[in-house]
């Protein structure tokens, strides 16, 4: 893949060496376009030495420009990014001004434009910025986060440029497929993150799930050329591009939302860490503590799983669970139990699987196995979607209408 890589005058601009290295670890081309006030945070020196590439800065640059340099860069880029992005350029874009080189490729180019913000808290829930947003997503372009945390200027909100690997996982699927896609014309609905069973008003029962490798799932589906409904518990992570979210908080909530949209799927991958029970009843007042012992009785909440592979006509069914010891064994009584096809299985607990950028998983199937080292969440969701491609065009060339489930990480 060709990337435009813009960097404009943030001080996130200082993961720039970062992003391109991951970029380039994935096998992209990048061309790195600063912005005059970008030079004030990061020095070209260091751009040149990691993108292994002359930088470009100056759309009045004689040289260059002789050839339509700045054609040229916009016909070349399979995907222009602009990381950081600060509120100055995304009112440049959403206006069409271009008085500079990365403005003006942003306007030539018709390769799919991704910005990933990143400014004060306050700038960013400013009106304009929000309006801007808005335009600049009902014209196609691609808004990477932000995230929310602490800033460079001391306070807390959102703001945050992403972490380089996820712009990275994320830009890498805006290039990818554009009509060869595995997954072209499909309708995949995924569940990703945990659920909350409420207490009483202010307690509530969960999971550690932090739903990164379900929405890795849903970006890697997208990028194969899937229509995607991603449907989400609570968590702390940017709409992936390109995908429905439906946010929901209970596991009854899930349930509800997946059966209103599983009827037009063709595959189901239900990757988030639904809980097993919830409370019998539910205090309208906070609990007070009286006692020196207590006693919450629960009941079961709704499979969403079985209960979708149970359907007359279910989906191409896939399945996500985690398991503390027997990994394997439990993982094949699921397999049977269920009547699912194929079972993607991975040991979790202090240290590992949760709260991770990173995963490892053991495939199981009646009459196989594949085993995936430890990756990037990112990395391994888009071979587990290539696996799950592989078995879903299995199965419709079959006599028979063989069903696919993944059980893996809840995270």
């Amino acid at each position: 893949m060709n990337i435009v890589l813009g960097i404009t005058g943030g001080i996130a601009a200082y993961k720039a060496p970062d992003l391109v290295r991951r970029l380039r670890e994935r096998g992209a081309e990048v061309q790195i376009v600063m912005t005059a006030s970008a030079e004030e945070f990061v020095t070209e020196t260091a751009l040149q030495a990691v993108s292994g590439r002359p930088i470009r800065s100056n759309l009045w640059d004689k040289e260059a420009e002789a050839a339509m340099s700045h054609i040229e860069l916009a016909r070349w880029a399979d995907v222009v990014l602009i990381a950081p992005a600060t509120a100055e350029v995304m009112a440049r874009i959403v206006s069409g001004a271009a008085p500079d080189l990365l403005t003006t490729i942003c306007l030539a180019t018709e390769a799919p434009i991704a910005l990933a913000p990143a400014m004060n808290h306050v700038m960013w829930n400013n009106p304009a910025t929000q309006s801007n947003r808005e335009i600049l997503e009902k014209r196609g372009i691609h808004i990477l986060g932000p995230g929310t945390g602490s800033q460079a200027c001391g306070e807390t909100g959102a703001g945050r440029m992403l972490e380089p690997e996820t712009i990275a996982a994320a830009v890498f699927e805006l290039g990818v497929g554009k009509g060869e896609g595995l997954l072209e014309g499909s309708t995949v609905v995924v569940t990703a993150g945990p659920t909350r069973e409420p207490i009483d008003p202010v307690r509530y029962i969960t999971n550690r799930s932090s739903g990164k490798m379900g929405y890795a799932i849903a970006r890697a589906a997208a990028a194969q050329g899937a229509n995607v409904v991603l449907i989400s518990g609570p968590v702390s992570i940017s709409a992936p591009p390109g995908v429905e979210v439906h946010p929901v908080n209970t596991a009854q909530e899930m349930f509800d939302a997946t059966h209103q949209h599983i009827a037009n799927a063709d595959i189901f991958i239900a990757a988030a860490a639904v809980a097993d029970y919830r409370p019998a009843a539910v205090e309208k007042q906070k609990i007070k503590k009286k006692h020196e012992t207590s006693r919450i009785d629960l009941v079961r909440c709704p499979d969403i799983l079985a209960s979708v592979a149970a359907l007359p006509r279910p989906p191409f069914t896939v399945g996500f669970a985690a398991e503390t010891e027997k990994v394997e064994d439990y993982a094949r009584l699921k397999l049977s139990a269920k009547k699912l096809n194929m079972i993607i299985a991975n040991q979790v607990g202090d240290d590992l699987g949760f709260d991770h950028d990173d995963n490892a998983a053991s495939v199981l199937w009646n009459n196989g196995r594949k085993d995936f080292p430890k990756a990037a969440k990112s990395d391994l969701a888009r071979d587990l979607v290539e696996l799950i491609a592989e078995h879903f065009h299995a199965s419709r060339g079959a006599d028979t209408e063989p069903r696919l489930t993944v059980i893996s990480n809840k995270d």
